[in-house]
């Protein structure tokens, strides 16, 4: 392992809730890199996924799928003052798992706000209510009346979490090569001044992954390289993206929200039938999926310089994800099922043969026109890297490794985003599990070829509209 691996000191216990691919690729790391013993982490789960790897580490295993009746009977025994509750559940309230780490003077993070199960597909809600933007406004609101206190690290994975620590550094290269002399912003305003200042309009959450495997799918399959469950209840939410003051066509199927700062809208469709365009160094140009993440909207937030209680600037933000060709065609199929899910579920791992995941942020707008930085991580390097991981799950396990020890070295922080972090410690933390860190810039524009080919439905005076990005 590199020089550079962290080794951390914490005196707690680690409570698992989810065991399956992510908590299988960090539990590892976890142990490589926190002075943790496995006789002090227990996992509690819903499913018996991952029970084998858990009692070849030595670490205790659950059965006890978490519901609003019993998730404090289950768990308060397994937390204390100081210990460390890591969530990586789906359909398991993260608003509910917050409050209860608070009152136990735990530790936390997960990496996306999850409601209870059925949560997102409540006919009772509004599409406004089932939004991100709606459970990050909520977990927000856990802030008032409770100042510092034990740390909540919200939604750090690879996107959420890295990526915004990606964004930092983005903006200092692209600053040093357009000649744009600054000092490294202390705070948020400086940040946001700073991207304004540059001439950023849109960043993309651009990812790639071009990982196979020997095993085609098959009819009646979802297959992906990270959780299935995960990928699917996010692609079924509306697509949300950031919405930026230089945006000009409002979309026909957009909405924007009753409440909090208006940072970001949705569309009344969900994300996996929504398409956008984008680009990667080592794809190039490619048609990704709108997939709704909490980073669209907290990216949004800010970046937002405000004057005279306006805002005068705001960039666009959005994922854009091509996932592996397999799990295109179960996204395809799920679709045409009219989003029923598959009866069968497998997440690539083994049998992967070849491939990378090429995830980063795209910044556009500046004077060298766009800018991807980001990692290139092949499944050879990960399997070099770490045991139980894909290229994928790596980029996620590092960052969720990452946050965990923010949160351990700033313990009484509170509840903070990846984007309110000193983005230094958490990269130094992931970097040496990243592979290629890449900087790129590039003249492609979501306007190539198609203002000659089919001008009608373009704004061919600004390629960075929203309108010329979203494939129709």
């Amino acid at each position: 392992m590199s020089d550079r691996a962290t080794q951390v000191a914490f005196s707690g216990r680690i409570v698992f809730v989810g065991f399956g691919s992510i908590g299988q690729g960090v539990l590892p790391l976890i142990l490589r890199h926190i002075g943790v013993s496995a006789e002090r982490i227990t996992i509690v789960t819903a499913e018996n996924k991952g029970l084998e790897e858990a009692r070849a580490y030595g670490v205790a295993f659950v059965l006890a799928p978490l519901t609003a009746a019993n998730h404090r009977q289950v768990l308060e025994p397994l937390l204390g003052k100081g210990d460390f509750l890591l969530n990586l559940s789906v359909d398991v309230s993260s608003l509910a798992l917050i409050k209860l780490a608070r009152e136990r003077g735990a530790l936390y993070l997960d990496t996306c706000i999850e409601p209870w199960a059925g949560g997102y597909f409540d006919p009772g809600l509004s599409v406004e209510n089932r939004s991100n933007y709606a459970l990050r406004l909520d977990a927000l609101a856990l802030r008032e009346g409770f100042a510092g206190g034990p740390t909540a690290v919200l939604t750090h994975g690879a996107n959420p979490g890295m990526v915004s620590h990606l964004i930092k550094r983005a903006l200092l290269n692209i600053a040093a090569d357009t000649g744009v002399e600054v000092a490294r912003p202390r705070d948020r305003a400086g940040w946001a001044r700073l991207a304004q200042r540059l001439g950023i309009k849109v960043i993309h959450v651009a990812e790639r992954d071009t990982q196979v495997s020997a095993r085609p799918k098959r009819l009646g399959e979802f297959v992906n390289t990270w959780s299935v469950d995960g990928f699917v209840s996010e692609g079924s939410q509306p697509a949300e993206l950031g919405w930026g003051t230089h945006e000009k066509h409002f979309p026909a199927d957009g909405g924007r929200h009753s409440r909090g700062s208006g940072c970001a809208i949705y569309l009344n469709r969900p994300g996996a039938s929504t398409r956008v365009r984008t680009w990667t160094p080592d794809a190039g140009a490619f048609h990704g999926f709108l997939i709704t993440h909490s980073e669209a909207i907290s990216i949004a937030d800010y970046y937002t310089v405000e004057q005279d209680g306006r805002v005068v600037y705001r960039p666009t933000s959005h994922y854009a994800y091509h996932p592996c060709n397999d799990a295109v065609l179960s996204v395809h199929e799920l679709a045409g099922r009219n989003w029923r899910m598959q009866p069968d579920k497998r997440i690539l791992m083994d049998e992967i043969t070849g491939g990378v995941d090429e995830l980063g942020v795209l910044l556009c707008g500046h004077a060298k026109n766009a800018y991807w930085y980001g990692s290139q991580l092949s499944i050879e390097e990960a399997r070099r890297l770490a045991p139980h991981n894909s290229a994928t799950s790596l980029q996620v396990t590092a960052s969720t490794l990452a946050g965990m020890v923010f949160a351990i070295e700033n313990p009484e922080r509170g509840i903070i985003e990846p984007d309110e972090m000193d983005f230094e410690r958490p990269l130094a933390v992931c970097e040496p599990y990243l592979g290629k860190l890449v900087g790129r810039y590039t003249d492609w524009t979501p306007l190539e070829r198609r203002g000659e080919l089919f001008p009608e439905d373009l704004d061919l005076e600004d390629p960075w509209q929203f309108k010329n990005v979203r494939v129709v």
